[in-house]
């Protein structure tokens, strides 16, 4: 026999668990195997019936769909934004004959949810390391930073949403797209931390502050404008019932001013570590 079918003739077999052994049978054991599939099942079920019709899984791969080009393009966007036009989103007509929205793989203006997500990350752990060069680090730093930044989206994220809702805002992607927007604000606040390592000045500290929620601000304003004001022709082809009179127009205008003025009271929560 040749040394590699020894090797095999002597390899260890995986023994079968001896379910008599625990007092119980094999009819016992099956049914406990049945059991926590049902189990996995119904949880698999109650999570879609609940949180599907929120985030739909259609939608939030939508927003994931980005490549390399366009994180760089709109990280460039978010800290300029006074330096891009068009703001007007594409729509581009599917397989089925319907029109949606282009994802951000092709669409610059897209919203995604890569960056808010790398940005929420790299904002707890940059302020698990201010706190750590300070000599104040203790592992609920992370929890409570990270709570911080939630409460903050969360809030947000309501009052937005219940803007929408006094405004009769519809849209099909809303609430991925409202919670994309509220993410991109922790670009600007991870620029004002990396001023705070710096050391600079507080009054230089205080104006790229200052920088920071302007920009974030006006990216709000004119990326927000396309669920609260859509263009018409956009709208005529993603929603024709959608109609916005000039009193709606000018309400909507007022509500957008206040969101992005509100970016500076969020901001000035995010940057206190």
């Amino acid at each position: 026999m040749q040394p590699q079918q020894q090797q095999h003739a002597h390899a260890p077999t995986i023994p079968v668990p001896d379910f008599t052994a625990w007092g119980m049978n094999d009819a016992t054991a099956q049914f406990g195997m049945q059991l926590g599939s049902s189990a996995v099942a119904a949880g698999q079920e109650y999570v879609q019936k609940n949180l599907g019709t929120i985030f739909p899984s259609t939608h939030i791969k939508h927003h994931f769909n980005v490549s390399n080009l366009y994180v760089i393009r709109k990280l460039k966007l978010v800290l300029f934004p006074w330096m891009h036009k068009p703001w007007s989103r594409r729509v581009r007509r599917s397989d089925a004959g319907q029109t949606e929205w282009q994802s951000p793989r092709d669409d610059i203006n897209c919203p995604d949810l890569y960056i808010p997500l790398m940005a929420l990350v790299t904002y707890i752990l940059l302020s698990a390391l201010h706190s750590g060069l300070n000599d104040r680090f203790h592992p609920k730093v992370l929890g409570e930073t990270a709570s911080r930044a939630l409460g903050v989206l969360i809030i947000e994220f309501f009052f937005v949403k219940l803007g929408c809702y006094f405004l009769n805002v519809q849209g099909s992607s809303q609430v991925v797209d409202l919670v994309a927007y509220g993410g991109y604000k922790f670009v600007g606040v991870i620029l004002t931390l990396t001023a705070g390592f710096l050391k600079l000045p507080s009054a230089l500290w205080t104006l790229v502050f200052v920088y920071a929620f302007l920009a974030n601000a006006f990216f709000l304003l004119r990326s927000l404008r396309s669920v609260v004001l859509p263009d018409p022709a956009v709208a005529a082809a993603t929603n024709p019932t959608t109609t916005v009179n000039p009193a709606q127009r000018r309400r909507r205008i007022t509500f957008l001013f206040l969101v992005a003025v509100c970016q500076f009271l969020y901001m000035g929560i995010l940057v206190r570590v």
